[in-house]
């Protein structure tokens, strides 16, 4: 039996590998590219045999190694996965059939928010990463149905944009305020007994409810040490999105039950009102809601009641007119600022080529996920930031007057005002703005070398949209 066990298990490792290379097969290709129905779920027995059912674990294995991420506490990273699930799976399997699974500690790691002081992730083992991935496939189509509308984060077809675009048109229609709500440290904090008892009013099987609990109850390792959890679902795993969004539907039915139009994206919830005294009316209820319900608590230092163009969501900010625009808060454009420093700080002794190459990826991401914004002026603004920080870069590059006289002329300037830029004894970041940089180098040239440009990559996604 065991011989059999490990046979099928060897196979199994060995297709998820060919398919997370891209070479998917026959019939069991379906099963890999979608999530199963709560029809089918119901109909193939118990929930723990749904999780370890082989085009399950086949599909959950393709997006952890997809995902990549770093090792957990016991080192084992993506690369090694394969043997060590070669070697493992029969125990891991019968003792997640037997629900006598166990989980391994998280392995914490902070991280700075750009706001100040650090959030704190809990990075499961790969295997872990595993079941989890694979409970989420099983779980998601179960509790989807009853999530709210107005819930954007970490669901299927529904995304950051979606959640952006509604709050516009909340605002379009007339209501001018929103109540910006913080929750305070939320993934640390969430209540194992309410989330729980949401859980068990879907879930019948108590092996899948016992390795929820076991997951939740975790503890975190730091420096050597296991310290327990008796609350919180830290960042990190493929559950801990789900498990939040269970928690705070409840939220969700409180303001459909009040009529309120809001969009919540994860943690992060905005709720339109038309008057400041009907937004602190709202703020002052919800807080008693969340503290007296779900054992949440608001954070008063970054929760407001304010208009929207004063607050950001999801990065995005909007302009005060009555048909409001979408436009890239300040915060996010200082983030992409600081990125950009970080890369150029020890580019120094690189070409010029392959800083472009390094920094292009960054643009691409950020554009793509700001590409609703609908004022330029910001973008062009941040195109001729970058482009002047590479001209700088050059200039320092190039050091002594002889040389930078030598490129400015071999960028087309005459001789005499080329050794007349050269000589002006200012320093390089005056010079890479003058205009004899700007004459050499315009933007025409930074686009022949595939540079990215923010405002035409935008426009161009925007026709494309």
């Amino acid at each position: 039996m065991k011989a059999e066990e490990t046979r099928q298990v060897t196979t199994l490792t060995e297709e998820l590998a060919r398919n997370a290379d891209g070479a998917a097969m026959g019939a069991e290709a379906g099963v890999m590219t979608r999530l199963r129905t709560k029809a089918e779920l119901e109909r193939g027995g118990g929930l723990m045999e749904a999780v370890c059912e082989r085009g399950n674990l086949m599909l959950a294995y393709q997006r952890v190694v997809e995902n990549k991420g770093a090792a957990g506490v016991d080192g084992v990273g993506v690369s090694e996965f394969k043997d060590h699930l070669r070697q493992h799976w029969p125990t891991i399997k019968a003792k997640l059939l037997d629900g006598d699974y166990v989980p391994q500690p998280v392995r914490r790691v902070d991280i700075p928010k750009p706001q100040g002081g650090v959030r704190t992730l809990g990075i499961p083992t790969v295997t872990d990463r595993l079941i989890q991935q694979a409970l989420h496939q099983v779980l998601s189509p179960i509790f989807e149905e009853g999530f709210s509308a107005s819930s954007y984060g970490f669901r299927p077809g529904r995304n950051a944009h979606q959640a952006v675009k509604a709050a516009k048109q909340y605002v379009a229609e007339g209501r001018r305020v929103v109540v910006d709500m913080d929750l305070e440290k939320f993934f640390d904090r969430v209540n194992h007994d309410l989330l729980m008892e949401k859980l068990s009013k879907k879930i019948d099987d108590r092996r899948v409810h016992r390795l929820i609990r076991r997951y939740l109850e975790a503890g975190m390792m730091a420096e050597g040490i296991v310290s327990p959890r008796t609350e919180g679902t830290p960042q990190g795993g493929p559950l801990s999105p789900l498990l939040s969004n269970i928690l705070l539907t409840e939220l969700d039915r409180e303001l459909e039950r009040r009529g309120h139009a809001f969009c919540r994206y994860a943690d992060d919830c905005n709720i339109y009102v038309k008057s400041k005294v009907a937004g602190e009316r709202v703020m002052a209820s919800l807080t008693r809601f969340l503290s007296d319900t779900l054992k949440l608590t608001v954070n008063v230092a970054k929760s407001a009641v304010a208009h929207p163009w004063e607050r950001k969501f999801l990065g995005y900010g909007m302009t005060w007119h009555k048909a409001p625009r979408l436009r890239v808060a300040s915060a996010s454009l200082k983030r992409l600022e600081d990125k950009i420093r970080e890369v150029l700080k020890g580019a120094r002794g690189r070409s010029l080529l392959k800083v472009i190459d390094t920094i292009n990826p960054i643009l691409r991401g950020w554009t793509a996920y700001f590409k609703l914004a609908e004022t330029k002026r910001v973008m062009e603004k941040m195109d001729g930031w970058i482009r002047h920080k590479l001209r700088c870069m050059m200039w320092r590059q190039w050091k002594r007057p002889h040389a930078r006289a030598r490129n400015l002329m071999k960028a087309g300037l005459m001789e005499e005002r080329a050794w007349r830029s050269a000589c002006n004894q200012r320093g390089p970041w005056w010079n890479s703005g003058a205009s004899h940089m700007n004459h050499a180098f315009p933007k025409v040239y930074f686009d022949r070398l595939g540079l990215v440009s923010i405002l035409d990559t935008v426009r161009r996604l925007q026709c494309i949209q």
